[in-house]
């Protein structure tokens, strides 16, 4: 049979504690839990941070408006097999395309029937909007306007066809 070691151990040492200073300690307000990320005190690091905006000189005049990165146009009504090659061809002649993004119906894999082109100066996206509004690609008409607009956009009065 195996033999069983008996220790000596008094139970007092076994728990003992220095003091109550420790425990008050973890009590106390100073050691609170921190969560989250980075472990600061402020209560909000990124209050302070400016955001980017673009200055503001002309006061109230309705208008385009430019994006962070460059002028951007909403195209409308392009048809859903359309590649973005054909659009890159057609907008590209009216000068550098800086980004182009075409949307995707996840379903059925076509386009959902826009784009949003950016342009990097007023000159070119305002070329491209004269010259491609009401073109036709792939037998649709083509509707091009800005992405962003400031102020009120005038619009267009329809009559409704019964």
């Amino acid at each position: 049979m195996s033999e069983v070691l008996e220790v000596g151990v008094d139970r007092e040492d076994e728990f003992m504690y220095d003091d109550d200073d420790d425990m008050n300690r973890i009590k106390s307000n100073k050691s609170r839990k921190k969560k989250g990320r980075g472990f600061k005190d402020t209560a909000d690091a990124r209050s302070n941070e400016p955001f980017e905006s673009i200055e503001d000189d002309k006061g109230d005049i309705t208008g385009p408006q430019k994006s962070v990165e460059g002028w951007i146009l909403f195209v409308t009504n392009v048809h859903e097999e359309a590649q973005e090659d054909d659009l890159h061809n057609l907008f590209g002649d009216h000068g550098n395309i800086r980004n182009m993004h075409l949307n995707l119906d996840r379903r059925t894999g076509f386009l959902k029937g826009y784009a949003l082109i950016e342009y990097e100066s007023f000159k070119e996206a305002q070329n491209a909007i004269d010259a491609c509004n009401g073109e036709e690609l792939l037998g649709q008409k083509l509707t091009v306007g800005w992405s962003f607009s400031k102020g009120n956009v005038k619009a267009k009065k329809s009559r409704s066809k019964r």
